[in-house]
């Protein structure tokens, strides 16, 4: 694979409705946009990295400044005969999982499309459609929370992930149970709110039978989630914690969860995400696959590696009218039948990009080709919409 050309393109859309976790309130996803091109083919990606360094160390200024002065320029000077030779030519990178993701990611889609073959097939998948959940926020009222839950079960969603907070918590998932009863697919998201210090705090969530509380306790830890799962009856699924198939393997074997949420972002592209797959499988810990808020591409790659065999939870890949009034591909990510969605069966990801809906929230690009033992920076766009 010869890339010839990269473009980065830094966008900004709103959301629907305010998405608040433990970390804060979100209202608009700014992103970067990654395409590589090759062969007459263009791979699509972009980056799930925050606009402040909340979830992880990275945002979209550092994934531009990452991708732009030490990936791209690399990548320009060297060919590979699989996507896994990305993984090999910058494992030297320290950390930056979501700006190797978003090259590599890119680099995934413009194989497949080479080959004439989906995505999910490159990447080993098997399913010819998935299981979808949906993710709700902390909303200012139990009432306001109660409709969201209803009116995503009419919707047919397999799976009803809650945000919870210190304080914010227990009462919470009792009403979803009082309303609802027990027969419904319930879990509970804390993103690391929590320390051992509120263990009969967690401990009280044990009697509403839920799928499983998400990483509970610090982001980077997985030696305290081993002694709360000891104490613990419900399942917790290490989120955060997992960056790569080595801090998988470590966690398994600490016994730290029972289950695993792969994003694609998090562990630094597919490649790494089908790794830690395969172990778990091996485990028998099943995974599923985590959102972040992500525009139609990143939808895309979600629901390729969703595709594949161990993913047996119901993922966060909901439909793009949830979050955005209007995405950035045609189609649009759509419920094929209530809580499914149907993996695409054609090239790549799938879907096409719509370059006018791209430029209508379009901040800033820049694009290189590949030229004599360097890059060269072909354009750059700084449209007036993006000046605040």
């Amino acid at each position: 694979m010869k890339i010839e050309k990269v473009k980065l393109e830094r966008l900004k859309m709103p959301l629907l409705a305010p998405f608040q976790t433990s970390f804060g309130i979100e209202t608009e996803k700014e992103f970067i946009l990654v395409s590589v091109y090759g062969d007459g083919h263009v791979g699509f990606a972009e980056s799930v990295a925050m606009d402040t360094p909340v979830y992880n160390e990275e945002t979209s200024d550092t994934v531009w400044h990452i991708a732009e002065q030490v990936i791209i320029p690399k990548l320009l000077e060297t060919e590979l005969d699989t996507p896994e030779d990305f993984s090999k030519l910058f494992s030297w990178i320290r950390r930056n999982n979501m700006a190797k993701s978003a090259i590599e990611s890119a680099i995934w889609d413009l194989y497949a499309k080479q080959q004439g073959i989906s995505l999910s097939q490159a990447l080993g998948g098997e399913k010819e459609e998935i299981e979808v959940g949906v993710s709700i926020g902390i909303e200012p009222t139990v009432e306001g929370l109660l409709q969201k839950v209803e009116g995503y079960l009419e919707q047919g969603y397999k799976k009803i992930k809650v945000k919870i907070k210190p304080g914010v918590d227990v009462e919470r998932v009792k009403a979803i149970r009082e309303k609802f009863g027990y027969d419904i697919p319930l879990m509970a998201d804390a993103n690391s709110a929590y320390t051992l210090d509120d263990i009969e705090i967690l401990k009280q969530l044990d009697q509403y039978g839920l799928m499983m509380i998400e990483q509970p306790l610090a982001h980077d830890d997985i030696v305290d989630h081993a002694k709360l799962q000891r104490e613990l009856q419900t399942p917790i699924c290490l989120d955060e914690s997992i960056h790569s198939v080595e801090d998988a393997r470590k966690a398994i074997e600490l016994g730290s969860c029972k289950i695993i949420n792969i994003k694609i972002g998090r562990v630094g592209g597919l490649a790494e995400a089908k790794k830690i797959h395969d172990l778990c499988e091996a485990h028998g810990i099943p995974v599923w696959c985590g959102g972040m808020l992500e525009a139609g591409v990143g939808r895309a790659h979600n629901i390729a590696i969703a595709s594949l065999s161990n993913f047996i939870i119901p993922g966060d890949t909901s439909a793009s009218k949830k979050y955005w009034a209007e995405d950035i591909i045609e189609p649009e990510v759509t419920l094929s039948k209530p809580g499914i969605v149907t993996v695409p069966k054609g090239p790549g990801i799938g879907f096409n990009v719509v370059q006018e809906k791209v430029d209508k929230y379009l901040l800033s690009s820049k694009t290189y080709r590949r030229v004599e033992n360097n890059t060269e920076e072909l354009d750059t766009t700084t449209p007036a919409l993006s000046v605040n």
